[in-house]
């Protein structure tokens, strides 16, 4: 019968140490330090999102307590009222607020704004000032959104132009004819190869002439040798009259209106041009078939 009981005693105490533990660790995870003392003050807030229990409350930055519970005021519509549970040591003034503050991940905290002393202390258990302090996301949020909610619309009428001129037929026109413009610079590049290369035989010719350049540039040795003997002054007049001759001649070929200028900005130039090197091109290879039709071209 003793041993019964002594198992009942055990089982009873082992029952209330485990109750003990639960409840001092449920506390602990909510940051409530039982062996504490602290005073209790209240707050009532119309909207405490972000905010739940064992919230910090923080005084300068420093955590001076905790939010020890969260409850509807039914007796006060529209109202919760929380209970700050704060050190005991603090002693609040008068005119103390309690602002809920949110961070950027939407945690709510209380910070304590205090008061005057001159004005006296509150008493345990006495409500403080209750406010909501404007967070960052709220400051970024009422600057932002004004000019975001302004750009919507011209974003709206920037897609409908762009869509319009996306669609517009003309546009299509355009990009086709653009296409044709392309393949015809490609013709005309594939044109201008194929005369090239039929030219190469020409080049041949000109082997003959570079054979003399050592005769010439010996001439022109002899003939720089008189111009020293030339006079200076005489020359420098005649050079500036030939630099004034080449200026009204750069004028006239600028000038597309006068008879050299024409030659510069016609565009039929580079027709009769191309007409007359195609000429040349049948010329040489009629040359070349039957050169005794024609006078044979000897270089001194």
């Amino acid at each position: 019968m003793k041993s019964i009981f002594r198992k009942e005693v055990i089982i009873g105490l082992l029952v209330i140490l485990a109750l003990a533990i639960l409840f001092f660790g449920i506390n602990f995870l909510k940051g409530v330090n039982i062996f504490k003392a602290a005073n209790y003050f209240y707050a009532t807030y119309t909207n405490v999102e972000g905010l739940s229990q064992s919230a910090p409350v923080m005084l300068n930055g420093y955590k001076i307590g905790i939010v020890r519970e969260i409850n509807y005021d039914f007796d006060n519509p529209g109202h919760v009222t929380v209970e700050l549970s704060l050190d005991k040591k603090l002693r609040l003034p008068r005119g103390t607020k309690a602002l809920v503050t949110t961070d950027m991940l939407g945690t709510a905290s209380i910070e304590l704004a205090m008061g005057d002393r001159a004005e006296g202390f509150y008493a345990v258990g006495d409500t403080l000032i209750s406010e909501k302090k404007a967070g960052m996301m709220d400051a970024i949020t009422g600057s932002l959104m004004p000019s975001v909610n302004a750009i919507f619309p011209k974003i709206d009428t920037l897609l409908t132009s762009l869509n319009t001129i996306v669609g517009d037929p003309a546009l299509i026109t355009s990009v086709q004819r653009l296409d044709g413009l392309t393949a015809q610079l490609d013709a005309s590049i594939r044109s201008l190869h194929n005369i090239l290369a039929a030219m190469g035989p020409v080049t041949k010719d000109f082997k003959s002439i570079t054979e003399n350049v050592d005769t010439i540039t010996g001439d022109l040795a002899a003939v720089s040798a008189r111009l020293r003997e030339v006079p200076v002054d005489s020359l420098m007049t005649d050079l500036r009259a030939t630099v004034a001759n080449l200026e009204a001649l750069t004028a006239q070929l600028n000038n597309p209106d006068s008879s050299i200028g024409k030659l510069t900005h016609d565009p039929e130039l580079y027709n009769n041009l191309n007409s007359t090197v195609a000429s040349l091109d049948s010329l040489f290879v009629d040359i070349k078939r039957n050169p005794k039709r024609y006078i044979s071209i000897k270089l001194l």
